[in-house]
């Protein structure tokens, strides 16, 4: 997904390097760009040293360490841990933390630039060949997000890479719209947060299987407020002995799902809400139209053939509504 099309000039927007994916910031009034870029880079600083499953020094890595033990948590890695623990509860877990043993299992042991560089070098894939078995189930965490304490018990792992990024660019973007005034969009990779002052006829945004070279774009849309998100599984992909990998968990079985939708697309209050329904929704499969449209999520689901199915209220790709 790529944010923010024209009218916007370089002096309004900046592109960064992160995570193995792009940031893009966007600022309706150039003269905060700089320091929108300083608070937007402190965020993601902060939400890699707390949350990362690939830092041992990271905040999560040292509870990890350490289960069935109390943890006092900082005040970011309680807020996202409170907010994955929230969409988890409405997703059914169908979006669980704890598939940690689970993507480990299919081969997603590294930064995922790692992997897929592992891969076609024919390299050794430490996994991939074994599936995970089924999540241990997020309701198991003893959080207490008003003491800010965690205790994970043994043999629970917790990845937040589901949430903690589309945390990341709401928070981001929340804290510049506030802090600077205006009008403000982040896009982290396919997540996507807008807040203030939106531009005339709202922030238009690119929607493709892959952010970054705009492959398979269906259509430009445009968000006024909130979120949007696109999960796909022909971006973060790789191959193993046993095929094709990706990685996105059904936590019900700690296997990729089966092949329905390749990408989805959601807008929703938040880009943490829209990625959990897109998430979600391609662990679900045929369920998944239904089940947006039960939710009021306007979504755009593309099949593994490319057909596009809008359901909500997202508008079709020919311009009909």
């Amino acid at each position: 997904m790529t944010a923010a099309t024209r009218p916007f000039a370089a002096t309004d927007r900046v592109d960064l390097e992160i995570w193995s994916t792009t940031a893009t910031l966007v600022v309706s009034d150039p003269g905060v760009l700089e320091p929108a870029r300083i608070e937007l880079q402190d965020v993601l600083a902060e939400v890699e040293a707390t949350c990362s499953r690939f830092r041992p020094d990271s905040e999560i890595s040292r509870i990890l360490a350490r289960p069935g033990r109390p943890a006092q948590l900082s005040p970011m890695l309680n807020a996202v841990l409170a907010q994955t623990l929230r969409v988890a509860a409405a997703t059914g877990y169908l979006v669980d933390p704890t598939v940690a043993a689970a993507v480990i299992a299919v081969g997603y042991d590294r930064d995922i630039t790692d992997v897929i560089d592992r891969a076609l070098s024919g390299g050794p894939v430490a996994a991939g060949t074994e599936p995970g078995g089924a999540a241990p189930g997020a309701w198991r965490l003893d959080h207490d997000p008003a003491a800010a304490r965690l205790t994970v018990p043994p043999g629970v792992g917790i990845d937040l890479g589901a949430t903690a990024k589309s945390y990341a660019a709401d928070e981001a973007a929340a804290r510049i719209a506030s802090r600077l005034g205006g009008g403000v969009l982040v896009g982290l990779g396919g997540d996507i947060a807008v807040a203030g002052p939106a531009p005339t006829g709202g922030w238009r945004i690119a929607v493709a299987d892959d952010h970054r070279t705009r492959v398979a774009q269906h259509q430009t849309v445009s968000i006024a407020s909130g979120g949007l998100a696109t999960s796909s599984t022909t971006t973060r992909r790789w191959l193993t002995a046993t095929g094709w990998r990706h990685h996105i968990i059904d936590p019900r079985t700690g296997r990729n799902p089966d092949p329905r939708w390749r990408t989805v697309s959601v807008a929703a209050a938040s880009c943490l809400d829209a990625n959990a329904a897109a998430t979600a929704a391609i662990v679900l499969g045929d369920a998944a139209p239904g089940w947006l449209t039960r939710h009021g999520l306007p979504a755009l689901l593309v099949d593994v053939d490319g057909a596009a199915r809008p359901v909500a209220g997202w508008p079709r790709p020919d311009g009909a509504r």
